[in-house]
């Protein structure tokens, strides 16, 4: 079925902060950017840049890491005053509202149920992105500490079709198969404690769309799913999702742009009233900031200006970075009211909501 029907468009205005809480994983998958950073485990005890090339022995990749100029590893950040002071300064500084927990794999996290009940104690509604692998037994307490939603990232219903997107230490089938499992329980856990559930899937290319569909059938019966682009992948990405949509006879619902961001996603309704999400990344620069940087260009910037990241450093200083393609555009928070980074943010936020909203005659 072809996708033709024009959906609605919504704009909403970017009031979120993405915060790095733990850099352990215990995946490995092929295209992941871990935030920016490079893995920390792999890196202890080098004292130059760049931090090697290639993944080690977790086999892990962090696929800027070497280009990026990032000059610091990231450290796992505890639920205390120094947490709350970074998370508050941030917040006020861009008007947010909402904050996202990221990794690494924030299940691993052993007090993530206590960073998420600080967060929330500040008035944040609190999210979550993760790849289920200690979920079912930490979604319980994160729920009563008041997390709103997690989004879980699902790479396959077979042991094969995760292996397709791991490293090479994957091959044993138990392993892989025990992470589908755990990311299955997280899903269910959530939903059984009242957490609204996204399930991620990040589309490489063509020969992953099988792999896709199957996930869409598998998950679309109890949770909303989402299609990412791979932002390594480009094109192929983009016609993987495109067959994938036909696939499951997808028509588009709502389109939302959040403004002052690189994120657009369009709702569609598939086969059996699935609710299926498409994510996509938009060409989206700072104004000021990107303009003389050496990735702005057509094929170059993969990203786009995604929003602000809060990063902790294992030298134990908070830190606030734009663009993981550009970590050495970091600044430390406690600079953060002399870099005139929260001024170009939101006179850019203002800029795109005026700019998307008459474009698309869409209500803020």
């Amino acid at each position: 079925m072809s996708v033709t029907q024009r959906p609605a468009v919504r704009v909403v205005r970017d009031r979120t902060i993405r915060i790095k809480v733990i850099d352990d994983c215990g995946l490995a998958c092929t295209f992941c950017h871990n935030e920016g950073t490079p893995v920390t485990v792999d890196n202890q005890g080098r004292a130059e840049l760049p931090f090697g090339a290639g993944p080690g022995r977790t086999g892990r990749v962090s696929i800027y890491s070497e280009t990026n100029g990032v000059g610091f590893l990231a450290a796992r950040m505890a639920p205390d005053m120094s947490f709350r002071r970074a998370v508050r300064t941030v917040a006020r500084a861009f008007d947010a509202d909402e904050v996202h927990l990221t990794g690494g794999e924030p299940t691993l996290h052993t007090e993530v149920p206590a960073l998420v009940a600080a967060l929330s104690g500040m008035g944040l509604s609190v999210g979550m992105t993760s790849n289920g692998e200690r979920g079912r037994q930490v979604m319980p307490e994160c729920s009563a500490a008041g997390l709103n939603r997690v989004n879980v990232s699902v790479f396959g219903t077979t042991a094969e079709e995760l292996q397709a997107v791991q490293s090479e230490r994957f091959r044993s089938a138990g392993l892989a198969e025990a992470k589908i499992r755990a990311a299955e329980q997280t899903v269910r856990s959530a939903v059984s404690n009242g957490v609204k559930v996204s399930v991620n899937i990040v589309v490489p290319g063509m020969a992953h769309v099988d792999r896709v569909v199957n996930l869409v059938e598998s998950y679309g019966q109890f949770a909303d799913v989402r299609m990412l682009t791979s932002i390594q992948d480009g094109a192929d990405s983009t016609a993987a999702i495109s067959e994938a949509l036909a696939r499951v006879g997808a028509e588009p619902v709502l389109r939302t742009f959040t403004a002052g961001t690189s994120d657009e996603r369009t709702l569609y309704r598939a086969l059996g009233g699935r609710a299926v999400y498409v994510k996509r990344l938009l060409p989206v620069r700072l104004p000021d900031t990107c303009a003389s940087c050496r990735f702005n260009n057509d094929t170059d910037c993969e990203e786009g200006y995604y929003g602000i990241r809060l990063y902790l450093t294992e030298q134990g200083e908070y830190m606030l970075g734009v663009c993981i393609q550009r970590m050495d555009l970091c600044v430390p928070v406690a600079d953060l009211s002399k870099s005139g980074i929260v001024e170009e943010v939101q006179a850019f936020k203002d800029a795109e909501v005026r700019r998307l909203t008459s474009e698309y005659g869409a209500a803020a």
